[in-house]
């Protein structure tokens, strides 16, 4: 059980602390904490060194292989071009960072031929700024004043490369606003879905995305061990959420937790109703931190003090069923086929039929974007391959009394999955097994 101790200052210390901070819940490294506030930081916490040198960035050479690859599924499904808006796969491909806005920037990678920009004419220099640190330093930079057509230049770099009929894919996120444009530019050309290229690159990672993937969720549990080892009865959601990011402060990257308590953690995302800890009620932890563009996803669940014969019945049935789709799990295996396994180990203990207490699917892909493909879900029946990685995070959730949900990510293997951070062992002593 954990032991009790006095959290220095109360919590008004640590929001002046955290405070001082720079990021925001789930971005990449921060600025650390001003050591002379590190009094005021709890042991468990202040005792944390950066692990930001851990962190190897993903290199140009290797973005140029993303677009070779990218090239190769084009082919395959019968794609004349690609194009990209502001985006997680843009930075996948080429390293740009591009917020979002009225004005079309965009990234088309031809099958055949040098890929090409169209930007704003305002943005040429930072455009060629971004593009020199990537694959697609040489690019062609097409510009357009405010009151040109982006898309006609989209037309006319695409008609130089010898590309006037055809299909080109738009990159999933991509706002309406942007794929019809170039559909009405070119109307000779087919504008159809790109995720047979983005969700196929991204969704097989490589040694290196898993290595940074198990990196941004080793980080993740150790900051949750800090937090849980500060906590006290009495501290409001909020405290423990500054815990939780001052300890990923600690370890050299931006992240976060939701924290849901009894009754309001049987709501899968929790509640907005301001809560606090109290002894023998369930905590409930759900969130992650960035490292390197790369996510984790960690949830927790245990109480301080005693739990109840029922809240430990309901934990025991959670992590077999969290088991039970880590060993079902594999290359050739079926997404819905995860699912079902975590599934029937919770209808067998009484907890069903179907979503009726285990209310969502067992998992969600994760890489980049802390939701991508593949999703574990019923009906979806695309066998996983190796590289795949997504969550296992079942749940139990009983109305009115509290939730239970474990999870950690886990990436399909030659052989099967690994789990990238060990199963929580219990409740009463939910990071145990975590030396860090």
């Amino acid at each position: 059980m954990i032991s009790r101790r006095t959290f220095v200052s109360t919590g008004a210390a640590t929001a002046g602390a955290v405070a001082l901070t720079a990021g925001d819940a789930f971005g990449e490294a921060r600025v650390p904490l001003d050591e002379a506030l590190l009094q005021q930081v709890p042991p468990s916490i202040a005792r944390l060194k950066s692990w930001a040198d851990r962190a190897a960035p993903i290199t140009t050479e290797e973005r140029a292989g993303r677009v070779e690859k990218a090239k190769r599924l084009m082919r395959a499904n019968d794609l004349d071009a690609f194009f990209l808006t502001g985006s997680t796969s843009m930075v996948y491909f080429t390293g740009i960072r591009w917020g979002g806005g009225e004005r079309l920037f965009t990234v088309v990678i031809p099958v055949e031929g040098d890929a090409f920009v169209v930007c704003p004419a305002f943005e040429e220099d930072r455009a060629r700024e971004q593009l020199a640190l990537g694959p697609l330093g040489t690019a062609d930079v097409r510009t357009w004043e405010e009151h040109e057509s982006p898309y006609a230049r989209v037309a006319e770099g695409l008609r130089d490369r010898g590309i006037s009929t055809g299909r080109i894919g738009a990159e999933e996120t991509m706002e309406f606003r942007f794929s019809n444009g170039v559909a009405e530019a070119a109307p000779a050309l087919q504008v159809v879905s790109g995720t047979p290229v983005s969700a196929g690159c991204r969704g097989a990672k490589d040694d290196h995305e898993i290595a940074l993937m198990r990196l941004a969720n080793e980080v993740t549990l150790t900051a949750y061990k800090a937090a849980y080892e500060a906590m006290e009865e009495g501290m409001t959601q909020r405290d423990v959420g500054r815990l939780i990011s001052m300890a990923h402060d600690r370890l050299g990257f931006s992240g976060g937790a939701s924290v849901q308590t009894g009754q309001w953690a049987a709501l899968p995302h929790g509640s907005i109703t301001p809560q606090v800890i109290r002894e023998g009620t369930i905590v409930l932890l759900d969130g992650g931190c960035g490292v390197e563009g790369y996510r984790s996803d960690i949830s927790r669940t245990f109480v301080l003090g005693q739990p109840t014969d029922k809240m430990k019945r309901v934990f025991d049935i959670e992590h077999e069923a969290q088991m039970a789709a880590w060993k079902a799990a594999g290359p050739g295996v079926t997404g819905e086929a995860v699912d079902a396994a975590a599934r029937k180990v919770i209808e067998d203990a009484g907890y069903g039929p179907g979503y009726k207490y285990f209310t969502h699917r067992v998992g969600h892909g994760i890489g980049m974007d802390g939701h991508e493909w593949p999703y574990l879900v019923k009906g979806n029946t695309e066998p996983l391959v190796v590289g795949n990685s997504f969550s296992d995070e079942p749940g139990i959730y009983l109305p009115g009394e509290f939730g239970i949900r474990l999870e950690d990510i886990m990436v399909i293997t030659e052989d099967g999955a690994d789990l990238l951070t060990p199963q929580s062992p219990s409740l009463e002593e939910p990071f145990s097994n975590w030396p860090h």
